[in-house]
């Protein structure tokens, strides 16, 4: 089972990918970079998107408190995060852990070079192999 820096290597692998992230949406820290990040500076994009993570999970709204009933309380209500520009893909993917699951990879992806539907997908796996600790 492939642990922080190994997950980041494989997204890295992904066509188009330009920077990849291992990130605790509640303190906002990067756990892991690697590649280019927006802005060039992984720490600010880590406390940027921890933002975006935290609102969407604790959103009403957008994550209401039963999960759709499949969840069983310890998961985030929310599986993934899509933002696309006009030159990128930005990806969050949420990771299950068995303590307290606040952490997230995310994947910035250029546009013409990626296949987001690959990505995700890929994205997802490596979520639920990611090793913590």
């Amino acid at each position: 089972m492939p642990g922080i820096d190994e997950s980041l290597l494989e997204a890295m692998r992904l066509p188009g990918a330009r920077g990849a992230l291992v990130v605790d949406w509640i303190s906002g820290l990067a756990l892991g970079a690697v590649g280019e990040a927006p802005g060039e500076d992984a720490e600010a994009t880590a406390a940027e998107t921890a933002e975006l993570a935290r609102l969407a999970v604790e959103s009403g709204t957008l994550a209401p408190a039963d999960g759709g009933g499949a969840k069983t309380g310890k998961e985030p209500p929310v599986d993934d995060l899509i933002l696309t520009t006009a030159d990128a893909y930005h990806l969050l993917r949420f990771v299950v852990t068995t303590f307290d699951s606040t952490v997230f990879l995310y994947l910035w992806l250029d546009r013409a070079e990626g296949n987001l539907a690959l990505a995700r997908i890929r994205l997802a796996d490596m979520a639920d192999r990611l090793v913590l600790g």
